[in-house]
C-alpha cells in the first residue's frame, strides 16, 4: 500500500487491464477458500461428522472461515457488477477505482488478516493453512492488485471524483435496473425532505417517529411493498425492499426500520399462515391499518431463542393464555398485533414445542402505554436506534384467540420463524448500507467545510483516505446485498448469502460511523453533531437480527455441512 507523502506520479492511478486482473484473482481465492474449508472441517469433525462441540471449541477458526468466505463471495459479486457495467458502457473512472481499491484491499486482508471486528483479526494460519497454501494465493494478478490496487493515488483520485459528484444519490453506478433506481430516487427525495431535517431532534429528544411519517410511508406503499397484490400489497421484489430500506435508513435508521416488523409479520403469515389468516391480516398490514411488532426475545435467552420459557396454555374454550416475559421489543407500545413466540409443549426445552401467535393488543394511549389486560411493559433507554423505542414486556394470562395460532397448528413456531430469516437479514443489511452512506454523507460534507492549517480537511490524505474506503466498502456491501435479494427473488435458497451480507454490512456501517466521527474530531463527540447519532445507530447493527458472532456461527455451519 502506498504511504502518505509518497510520489503519487510514480505509477498510473488506474491499473491497466483491471477486469482481467480481478477476474484472474478469483480462481486462487476460490482455491484458498476450499483449502480453508477442508482444513477447518478436519478440525471440527469427529468420526467423519461435523461436531457442534468441536465447532464451539474451534470457534475462532470456524468464524474465521465465515469471514474468509464472505470476502470471497463479496469479490465475486464485485466482479459481476464490474463486468455488467463494462458491458453496458457504464464502467467509468469512479467505478473502476471502487473496484480496484476494493480488490486491492480485500486481497491484502485475506493474505495478511481479516478484521472480524476492531480487536479480532483472523489470519490464514488460524484456519490451519500452512505457508505453502498461503503463498499459493499470490499469483501475479493478485500480487499486482495488492501492490497497486489500494494506493494513495487511487484513494485521492476517487475522492476528487466524489467531490465533483457531491449531491449525487450515490457514488458509483449501482448496477440495478432503471425501475429500482426510480424507486431509490423517490425515497431519497422523501428522506431528504421529510426525515433528515428532523431525525437528529427525534433522536436527541428520544421521541417516537410521528404518526404523520408512518401515514405518509403507508401511502407510498412501504408496508405492503412485497406483499402480493391479491392480499392488498404491491407485489414488488425483495430488491425493491432493499432499495427502500437503504434510502430510508440513510435518512434515519428508525424510519428505515418501520417496515421491518411489517416485513417479518407478512413473511410469517405468507409462509406459515392459513388462507383465512392471509386474507385477514395481510391487507391490514399492507395499508398500515394495523402496525405489528415482533415479540421473540426473552431476558435470559438472547440469541438462544430455542430455550425461551414464555408459556401458552389452552383454556377451556380452546383459546390460549400467555404467561412470561419478553425483552428488547421494538415499537411495542403503539402497535396493534404481536408476532409472539411461546412454548405450547411444556415437555420440551428446545426449539421443538414453540408456537407462533398473532396476538392482538390495544395500542398505547397517552395515559397508558399498555392498556390491554394481562400485559404490562416498561421502556428500555437506549444509546441509539431510537424513534420506535424498546420495551420489556410482561404477560400474565394474556388472552390470544385460538384462530390466531399461526397456521392453526402448534409446535411449528421456530420453523415458521426460520423461514423469515433470509428476508430479515437482507433487509437488515440494507439498513446497514443506509447508515454507512449517511455517515459518508455527513463526514464528507464536514471534511469539505472544516478548515485546519489553512485548507479543508478533505485535502489531508488520512482524511480523504477514510472517505475513499467508506465509499469502497459501501459498494462492496451493496453488491453482496443486492445479490442476496436477487437470489431470494428468484426462489433460490440464500440464507448463506443473506447472512454474509448482514455480517459484512454491519461491520461496514460501524467502520463508516467511527471514521466519520474521527473526521469530526472533538466536534464528533458533541451530541449536537449528527455523526454522534449515526455512531450510536450503527452500533446496534452488529447485535440485532443475529449478533455478528451468531451470524458467523450460522454461516460456518452451512459452509461445513
Amino acid at each position: 500500500m502506498a504511504h502518505d507523502g509518497q510520489d503519487l506520479h510514480m505509477k498510473p492511478t488506474l491499473i491497466p487491464d483491471l477486469l482481467a486482473l480481478t477476474g484472474a484473482a478469483l480462481e486462487p481465492l476460490d482455491q484458498l477458500l476450499e483449502a480453508a474449508r477442508a482444513s477447518v472441517k478436519d478440525m471440527v469433525s469427529s468420526d467423519g461428522r461435523v461436531s457442534g462441540k468441536l465447532i464451539e471449541e474451534n470457534q475462532v477458526a470456524a468464524h474465521g472461515l465465515s469471514w474468509l468466505a464472505t470476502y470471497v463471495y463479496s469479490l465475486r459479486q464485485m466482479q459481476k457488477w464490474a463486468e455488467k457495467l463494462q458491458g453496458e458502457g457504464k464502467f467509468g473512472e469512479m467505478e473502476q477505482l471502487l473496484h480496484q481499491i476494493g480488490f486491492g484491499e480485500y486481497l491484502w486482508q485475506v493474505y495478511g488478516g481479516i478484521q472480524m471486528n476492531q480487536g479480532e483479526i483472523i489470519r490464514l494460519q488460524d484456519l490451519g493453512l500452512n505457508q505453502d497454501a498461503q503463498r499459493a494465493l499470490m499469483v501475479p494478478a493478485v500480487m499486482t492488485l495488492c501492490e497497486q490496487g489500494n494506493s494513495q493515488a487511487a484513494r485521492t483520485r476517487l475522492v476528487q471524483l466524489m467531490e465533483e459528484q457531491a449531491g449525487s444519490t450515490m457514488f458509483g453506478a449501482s448496477g440495478l435496473e432503471e425501475e429500482l433506481e426510480m424507486i431509490r430516487d423517490q425515497f431519497r427525495r422523501y428522506a431528504v425532505e421529510k426525515v433528515e431535517p428532523h431525525a437528529h431532534e427525534w433522536h436527541l429528544k428520544d421521541e417516537l417517529i410521528p404518526m404523520e411519517v408512518i401515514e405518509e410511508l403507508a401511502e407510498m406503499g412501504v408496508f405492503g411493498l412485497t406483499i402480493p397484490e391479491e392480499y392488498g400489497g404491491f407485489g414488488l421484489s425483495k430488491a425493491s425492499m432493499v432499495v427502500v430500506s437503504e434510502e430510508l435508513s440513510r435518512g434515519y435508521i428508525g424510519v428505515g426500520s418501520l417496515g421491518t416488523r411489517s416485513e417479518i409479520a407478512a413473511e410469517l403469515i405468507l409462509c406459515g399462515g392459513t388462507e383465512e389468516q392471509k386474507a385477514n391480516w395481510l391487507p391490514k398490514l399492507s395499508s398500515a391499518e394495523i402496525l405489528p411488532t415482533a415479540v421473540f426475545t426473552e431476558p435470559n435467552t438472547g440469541s438462544d431463542l430455542g430455550s425461551l420459557r414464555t408459556r401458552a396454555v389452552k383454556d377451556e374454550n380452546g383459546d390460549y393464555k400467555i404467561t412470561g416475559n419478553k425483552t428488547w421489543i421494538t415499537h411495542a407500545a403503539r402497535t396493534h398485533v404481536m408476532t409472539l413466540l411461546a412454548r405450547t409443549d411444556p415437555d420440551t426445552t428446545d426449539h421443538r414445542g414453540l408456537s407462533m401467535f398473532l396476538a392482538e393488543k390495544t395500542p398505547a394511549t397517552d395515559e397508558h402505554p399498555f392498556p390491554t389486560e394481562g400485559m404490562t411493559g416498561g421502556e428500555i433507554e437506549v444509546l441509539g436506534y431510537r424513534g420506535m423505542k424498546e420495551y420489556e414486556l410482561g404477560f400474565d394470562n394474556f388472552h390470544v384467540k385460538q384462530e390466531n395460532l399461526l397456521g392453526g397448528e402448534e409446535n411449528k413456531g421456530f420453523k415458521q420463524l426460520m423461514e423469515t430469516f433470509e428476508s430479515a437479514r437482507i433487509q437488515t443489511a440494507a439498513r446497514a448500507i443506509g447508515v454507512a452512506q449517511s455517515a459518508l454523507d455527513i463526514a464528507m460534507q464536514y471534511a469539505q467545510e472544516r478548515k485546519q492549517f489553512g485548507k479543508s480537511l478533505i485535502n489531508f490524505p488520512r482524511v480523504s483516505g477514510k472517505l475513499a474506503m467508506m465509499a469502497v466498502e459501501i459498494m462492496i456491501a451493496r453488491q453482496l446485498t443486492y445479490f442476496s435479494a436477487w437470489e431470494k427473488d428468484h426462489g433460490h435458497r440464500c440464507d448463506l448469502e443473506a447472512g454474509m451480507a448482514k455480517l459484512l454490512g454491519a461491520r461496514v456501517a460501524w467502520a463508516a460511523a467511527d471514521n466519520g466521527l474521527q473526521i469530526h474530531g472533538g466536534n464528533g463527540f458533541a451530541m449536537e453533531y449528527k455523526i454522534s447519532r449515526v455512531l450510536c445507530d450503527a452500533r446496534i447493527l452488529n447485535i440485532f437480527e443475529g449478533a455478528a458472532e451468531i451470524q458467523a456461527q450460522v454461516i460456518a455451519r452451512r459452509l461445513l455441512g
